[in-house]
C-alpha cells in the first residue's frame, strides 16, 4: 500500500511538473481544441462525440510538437501563428455553414472573389456567435505576456528537453489518431476519400481532418491531372458508348418538334416550386407561374443540382446537361475550358446566342466564362439605364430589367433570322430584405374572445417571410413579363423555357414554421392536431425543387406543349430534353431526355444523395424514404444506384478537371 502510495505521488508531480513547464503549450492544445469542439458543436451539434475529439486532440498536439524544435522564446510565434489559422478556419467555416448548412472547402475560398456583389446577403446572415473562435489568439497573447513577465521563458531555455518532448509528444498524438481511426468503418474511410458532405466528415473525423484532406483533395487531382488524364479519357469514351447509356437515346413525339425556332432561357433566381401553393387573403403568391404552368408544359418535380456556385452551376447544367463540380466551381475555376452547350450547338446552326443579366459581368466570371460557353452577345449591368432608386437586392429591378430586356430581344430578333439566349434575373436574391415595391399582405385576420377583430403576421420578421413577398414581386415582374409579350408583334417563333436555378436556403425551422406555426397559440402545432403537416429532412430536401416550364405564344406549338408532366427529374434533364426536341445530337450528358427514360430516372445531386422514382437516399447517413407506401426496396436496388451516382459524379468531375471536351471531342 505504501508503495503504490508512493509511485501515485511521483506521478502526481510529474503531471505537476510537465503542467508547470509546458504551459505554454498546454494553453496552445487547450484553446484550439476549444475552437475546434465549439465548431462542431455550433453547427452539427456534436460537442462532445468522442471519436472527432480525438482526432481533433490527436492533429492539434502533432501540429504543436513541432515547436519543441524551436527555441523557448520563438515557440509563442510558431503557436500564435497556429492558433490565428485554426480561428480564420473556423471563422469562415462558421459563417459558411449559415450559409450551406456545409463546411467550406479550400477551392471554394476561390469564390469569396464573388462576395463584392452580395454583401448584403453576407452581412445579413453574420452572428456574433460566428466570432468566438477570436478568443484563441486573444487569450493566448494575454496568456504569453504572463508568462513573459515571469522566468518562464529563460527557465524553459534551460531545462527543455527538445528531442525528448517532440517525440512523446508524436507519439501520444498518434495514439489518440490511431485509436480513432481503428474505431472508423470502412464507410467512414470511403466518405472521408469522395468527401462528397463534408459534415458527414467533421462529425467523425472533425474539423481539421477535413481541413487536411480537403487540401490534399484540392492539391491531389492538380497533380494527378499531370499523369491521370489518359485514365479519364478512356473512361470518358467506354462511359458515353455503354448501353446503359445508348438504351435511352432516340427519338420520340417531340423529336424535332422545336427545330428552326427561338429558345429564350428565363432563369428566375431562387424561385421555388412550393410557392406556386401559396395563398394569402385570397391573393395567390406566384399567380403569373401558376398561369405559365397551366397553359405550357410544365415538369411539376424538377430539381436543381446546383454545389456551391449556385446560380451559375444552374447556368452550366441548364446549357450542358452535365454535373456541376463537386470541388470549386466551373465558373471560377475554370472559365477557359472548351464547352459543348446549347449555346453552342446552335451557334453551329447560324443562330446569334447572348445572356443578359442586370448584375456586373465580374460576378462569376461571367465575362470570361461566357464566351466560352457560347454566347456571342452579352448584355450586363452596364448597358441598362437605371438609377439607385431603381436597385431591389443587388441590382436593377426585375421589372424595369424586363422592360429594357424586351427591347432587346425585339432589337435582337429584327437582326437575327434565328436567337438562343439566358436572361437572368436578380430580384429574388437572397437576403430578401424588405423593399417598398412588395405588396402581399401576410397577415392572419381573426376575431378575437372580445369580438374585436385583430391581425397577426407570424411570417412578418422571419427570413420565409421575407422569401415569400420577395417571390411575390419576382413573379409580378414576370407577368409584366409575359405582357409585354403577347402584346408584341415579334416572338411569335420563340420558345421560353422558365427555370428556378434553385433553392432559396431557407432553414428546415422556418419550413417547418410555415406550414405548421398556428397562429392563434403562438406555437408549433403538434403532430395529432388534424391540420398538423408532416415535415421532416427528407421533405424538406424533397421540398427544394423549381419551376421548369416551356412555354410560347404560338398558337399551334401552345396546344402541343399544353401539358403537366409529373416525372421526376433533375436539371440535367432539360438540355437533353430540349436537344431531342431541336434535333441536336449530343451524346455527351448525364441526364436524359425525360421522354425517353421516364420512372427509370434517377436525379443526382454532389453531395452524393439520389432520387428516384421509389426513394430518396441520403449520402451522409446511408438512409433513405420511400417515396411510395407498399414497395419494397431491394438491397441491390440502393447498390446499383450508389454506384451508378458516384460514376456519374467521377464524369462530371473529369469532365471539368481535365477538359475532356477539349481534348477529345474538339479533335473530332
Amino acid at each position: 500500500m505504501k508503495i503504490i502510495k508512493e509511485k501515485l505521488n511521483q506521478l502526481f508531480k510529474l503531471i505537476i511538473k510537465y503542467i508547470y513547464t509546458n504551459r505554454l503549450f498546454l494553453s496552445y492544445s487547450i484553446l484550439a481544441l476549444f475552437g475546434a469542439v465549439m465548431l462542431r458543436g455550433l453547427t452539427i451539434g456534436n460537442y462532445f462525440a468522442f471519436y472527432p475529439f480525438c482526432i481533433d486532440l490527436g492533429i492539434v498536439l502533432l501540429i504543436g510538437s513541432f515547436a519543441y524544435l524551436i527555441k523557448p522564446q520563438n515557440q509563442f510565434k510558431y503557436f500564435l501563428t497556429c492558433l490565428i489559422i485554426f480561428s480564420l478556419i473556423e471563422i469562415v467555416n462558421s459563417v459558411y455553414f449559415t450559409f450551406y448548412e456545409g463546411f467550406a472547402s479550400l477551392t471554394q475560398l476561390s469564390t469569396l472573389s464573388q462576395a463584392e456583389t452580395v454583401t448584403d446577403s453576407i452581412f445579413d446572415k453574420l452572428r456574433l456567435i460566428d466570432f468566438i473562435y477570436l478568443i484563441e489568439p486573444l487569450l493566448f497573447y494575454y496568456i504569453h505576456t504572463h508568462l513573459r513577465s515571469s522566468s518562464y521563458y529563460n527557465l524553459m531555455a534551460k531545462i527543455e528537453r527538445k528531442k525528448t518532448m517532440f517525440i512523446s509528444t508524436v507519439i501520444v498524438s498518434g495514439l489518440f489518431i490511431g485509436y480513432s481511426l481503428m474505431n472508423a468503418t470502412s464507410t467512414d474511410y470511403s466518405r472521408l476519400i469522395k468527401n462528397w458532405n463534408g459534415s458527414l466528415i467533421v462529425e467523425r473525423f472533425g474539423i481539421i481532418m477535413y481541413q487536411i484532406q480537403d487540401v490534399c483533395q484540392t492539391v491531389v487531382p492538380r497533380i494527378n491531372s499531370l499523369f491521370g488524364e489518359e485514365k479519364a479519357l478512356d473512361h470518358f469514351k467506354s462511359y458515353f458508348s455503354s448501353e446503359e447509356r445508348l438504351q435511352y437515346n432516340g427519338k420520340n413525339k417531340y423529336t424535332n418538334i422545336l427545330n428552326g425556332y427561338n429558345i429564350v432561357y428565363i432563369h428566375m433566381e431562387s424561385m421555388q416550386d412550393f410557392l406556386m401553393d401559396l395563398e394569402f387573403n385570397g391573393t395567390e403568391v406566384t399567380p403569373n407561374l401558376n398561369k405559365l404552368a397551366k397553359e405550357g408544359m410544365f415538369f411539376s418535380n424538377f430539381y436543381p443540382q446546383v454545389s456551391i456556385g449556385t446560380s451559375s452551376d444552374a447556368e452550366y447544367i441548364m446549357l450542358t446537361g452535365l454535373l456541376p463540380s463537386t470541388g470549386g466551381t466551373v465558373f471560377v475555376n475554370h472559365p477557359h475550358n472548351t464547352f459543348r452547350t446549347m449555346a453552342t450547338f446552335l451557334k453551329e446552326r447560324g443562330y446569334n446566342t447572348f445572356s443578359m443579366h442586370g448584375n456586373a459581368a465580374s460576378m462569376w466570371k461571367r465575362n470570361n466564362i461566357h464566351p466560352q460557353l457560347g454566347y456571342t452577345d452579352m448584355y450586363f449591368k452596364e448597358t441598362f439605364t437605371y438609377t439607385d432608386e431603381d436597385v431591389v437586392g443587388l441590382g436593377i429591378n426585375d421589372k424595369m430589367f424586363f422592360e429594357q430586356a424586351i427591347q432587346k430581344l425585339e432589337l435582337i430578333e429584327d437582326n437575327n433570322q434565328n436567337y438562343f439566349g439566358t436572361i437572368i434575373t436578380l430580384s429574388n436574391h437572397s437576403p430578401f430584405s424588405y423593399n417598398e415595391r412588395f405588396n402581399l399582405d401576410l397577415a392572419d385576420y381573426y376575431t378575437n374572445e372580445l369580438g374585436e377583430e385583430v391581425s397577426t403576421c407570424y411570417l412578418c420578421g422571419r427570413d420565409i417571410g421575407r422569401y415569400i413577398v420577395s417571390s411575390h414581386y419576382a413573379d409580378e415582374a414576370i407577368g409584366d413579363f409575359i405582357s409585354y409579350i403577347n402584346s408584341n408583334s415579334h416572338f411569335n417563333n420563340t420558345i421560353f423555357v422558365f427555370y428556378g436555378d434553385h433553392d432559396a436556403k431557407m432553414s428546415y425551422k422556418d419550413m417547418n414554421y410555415l406550414y405548421n406555426y398556428d397562429y392563434l397559440t403562438g406555437e408549433l402545432k403538434s403532430d395529432d392536431d388534424p391540420t398538423y403537416i408532416p415535415y421532416d429532412s427528407y421533405d424538406h430536401n424533397l421540398n427544394k425543387k423549381t419551376p421548369l416550364i416551356i412555354w410560347t405564344k404560338n398558337p399551334e406549338l401552345k396546344k402541343v406543349f399544353n401539358k403537366r408532366v409529373d416525372t421526376i427529374m433533375g436539371m440535367y434533364d432539360a438540355a437533353p430534353t430540349l436537344y431531342n426536341m431541336l434535333g441536336i445530337d449530343n451524346p455527351y450528358v448525364l441526364g436524359h431526355d425525360i421522354f425517353n427514360i421516364k420512372d427509370d430516372n434517377i436525379v443526382i445531386f454532389p453531395n452524393g444523395n439520389f432520387l428516384t422514382s421509389k426513394i430518396y437516399r441520403n449520402n451522409s447517413t446511408g438512409d433513405y424514404k420511400k417515396l411510395k407506401e407498399g414497395i419494397i426496396i431491394e438491397s441491390d436496388y440502393i447498390e446499383k444506384n450508389i454506384a451508378y451516382t458516384e460514376e456519374a459524379l467521377e464524369i462530371g468531375n473529369d469532365i471539368i478537371n481535365y477538359d475532356l471536351f477539349k481534348k477529345e471531342v474538339g479533335s473530332e
